[in-house]
């Protein structure tokens, strides 16, 4: 039976493309048993303000612990939920859609109280702002299915323990994949495009695709989804 797996490092409240990649496959890795990059996208992610668009970061311990895994990485900081909502709340308030958005969005922050490690936070995020596109692909942590030497080898030995036929994959693996490898596996290698999100109504200043998911849900609630979607290419 075909099944489609995209393997990805979790990633703290990340852009549409990340939930769309997501809804692609039938099954999604978090990445999370490989080494912590800092200044990246595992602990932080951009909302828009009246004075442009911000980085919103998840504090976490990182002094001297330069080959630590991403599962590996502490919470620095217990109460950064209560800020972080507080932020989204007032930089979102007079979105279209707080009123349905909102509620669900504050109570998972509630429950990243007490959490110490930042894939733990990740993954309750990914999953509920998932559920709230409308997107309920399984989330698998790659720590539980073990690892193998190598680069493309791991990946190939993830896919297959989950059975999978389909790779899927975005386009900055195109420096480092070997896809021979997935080929001897009879696996297939797609490669997810990211181009062609059509805009859609956003606050604060002029529009920016590149910005937390968090904000197109605010600002268009239920209908969210169908800025995920991109007409087809012309036929040639």
């Amino acid at each position: 039976m075909p099944l489609t797996v995209a393997i990805v490092q979790s990633n703290y409240i990340p852009w549409k493309g990340y939930f769309d990649l997501m809804r692609a496959a039938d099954v999604f890795v978090l990445y999370d048993d490989v080494q912590y990059t800092k200044r990246d996208w595992r602990n932080r992610n951009r909302i828009k303000t009246p004075q442009g668009v911000q980085w919103l970061t998840l504090p976490v311990r990182v002094k001297s612990r330069y080959l630590q895994q991403i599962r590996e990485v502490e919470i620095a900081e217990p109460l950064w939920h209560a800020r972080h909502w507080a932020s989204l709340h007032a930089n979102y308030r007079a979105a279209a859609h707080y009123d349905t958005v909102g509620p669900p969005l504050a109570e998972l922050y509630a429950r990243c109280a007490g959490l110490t490690h930042l894939s733990q936070v990740n993954a309750l995020l990914l999953r509920g702002v998932a559920d709230l596109l409308g997107v309920h692909t399984p989330l698998v942590d790659s720590s539980t299915l073990g690892r193998c030497p190598g680069r493309t080898e791991n990946l190939v030995h993830l896919c297959q323990a989950l059975g999978a036929t389909t790779y899927l994959t975005g386009p900055a693996a195109r420096s480092y994949l070997d896809e021979h490898l997935f080929k001897e596996a009879g696996i297939a290698v797609q490669e997810f495009d990211y181009a062609g999100y059509p805009p859609y109504p956003q606050l604060h200043g002029p529009f920016d695709h590149h910005v937390s998911a968090v904000d197109l849900l605010m600002n268009t609630g239920a209908q969210a989804v169908r800025y995920l979607d991109r007409p087809a290419p012309a036929a040639p």
